[in-house]
């Protein structure tokens, strides 16, 4: 016989979580409403990353910054007061790494001079999707930053540059589609 896996624990049911450090929170607290955000995020880059018509080369970038934004959300999960501190692993190099694939997409897409309507490819709605989720993420995080401590500087930097990288391959994804971009401004 085999053994179920146990998929809850129940000591949620009072509205308390546990962060890394053992400290419990409220689980509206600061902390885990931005892990939360950040956790929200990565599902949405997820359905994006799904769908058939989403290129390799997108697949490829989602993936890694879902495991990046995994590693994030520890960070961002751990005590301010806590005995240790997890290596901060969301680094400057990283963010270099998303500015770099950011310039590469916009370097093969047309230009933009207008606001864009999301919404021309199921790709490019989920990487719409997403960037705003970052977008509410990284507000989420520097709220923690000036009312508690985060102790990676390089957070914030990061969710930034990451918004600017979905919308960049929201356009790639409608660009070799063939798809033209729906301006807000005919």
């Amino acid at each position: 016989m085999t053994k179920q896996t146990i998929l809850y624990t129940g000591k949620g049911d009072l509205g308390y979580t546990s962060l890394l450090g053992k400290e419990k929170v409220l689980k509206h607290d600061l902390r885990p409403e931005a892990y939360g955000t950040i956790d929200e995020a990565t599902a949405f880059m997820g359905l994006a990353r799904a769908y058939p018509e989403t290129s390799e080369r997108t697949k490829t970038i989602l993936l890694h910054v879902q495991r990046d934004l995994w590693i994030l959300m520890g960070e961002l999960a751990t005590a301010a007061e806590a005995d240790f501190q997890l290596p901060q692993i969301i680094t400057a190099e990283q963010v270099t790494w998303l500015e770099a694939e950011t310039d590469k997409l916009g370097a093969e897409t047309p230009p933009l001079r207008q606001f864009v309507a999301p919404g021309d490819t199921m790709t490019s709605a989920w990487l719409e999707v997403a960037r705003t989720v970052v977008r509410r993420g990284e507000r989420c995080v520097t709220r923690l930053s000036y009312e508690e401590k985060v102790a990676n500087g390089e957070i914030i930097r990061y969710l930034n540059r990451l918004s600017s990288l979905l919308f960049a391959l929201a356009r790639y994804e409608e660009f070799i589609l063939g798809q033209q971009t729906t301006l807000m401004r005919g």
